[in-house]
């Protein structure tokens, strides 16, 4: 009896880890989306510049 016991355990435990585990992907996951939008809003944010300078500076995508 003392086996079943001891497996009982080591499957709440594994339960534990494994929810513990899936947070923590999910918050990850969450993480790597918020970064991604970031850069996307900075990406953004100098295309528009690299287009306000050059048409301050008269260069056409043909003289690059």
């Amino acid at each position: 009896m003392e086996w079943l016991r001891s497996l009982r355990e080591k499957i709440e435990g594994l339960e534990k880890e494994r929810a513990g585990l899936l947070a923590e992907m999910e918050s990850l996951k969450e993480k790597g989306e918020a970064k991604a939008q970031e850069l996307e809003n900075e990406v953004a944010a100098l295309r528009k510049e690299v287009k306000a300078l050059e048409k301050l500076l008269n260069i056409t995508e043909k003289t690059k």
